[in-house]
């Protein structure tokens, strides 16, 4: 079974700081490209930000900075779900209000 899960995955070469990847995965050919190329450019803006000479650290330094602002994104959906729930919780009592009047 995992074989035919495996010929259903993509696989991209990818470039990210100067290496050549083999990326394999469940998204398109174009959206692990857009990811391989965000990552580079994280690692770029790392690189340059820092003395930091080691490619790992380079990279450690840029999965801080991407994971970093997943927790501010996460944060900013629940705050703004929050807000959803309730003004929908708003809105239900207001017409439960109307309808029993």
């Amino acid at each position: 079974m995992p074989e035919s899960k495996n010929s259903e995955m993509n696989s991209v070469k990818v470039e990210i700081y100067g290496s050549e990847y083999r990326i394999r995965g469940d998204a398109d050919a174009e959206s692990i490209q857009e990811i391989a190329h965000y990552v580079d450019n994280k690692m770029g803006e790392v690189s340059d930000a820092t003395s930091v000479g080691s490619a790992l650290k380079v990279a450690i330094l840029a999965a801080l900075n991407i994971a970093g602002e997943l927790f501010r994104e996460r944060e900013d959906r629940n705050r703004l779900l929050a807000q959803v729930h309730e003004r929908a919780e708003e809105l239900t009592r207001s017409l439960d209000s109307e309808l029993s009047e």
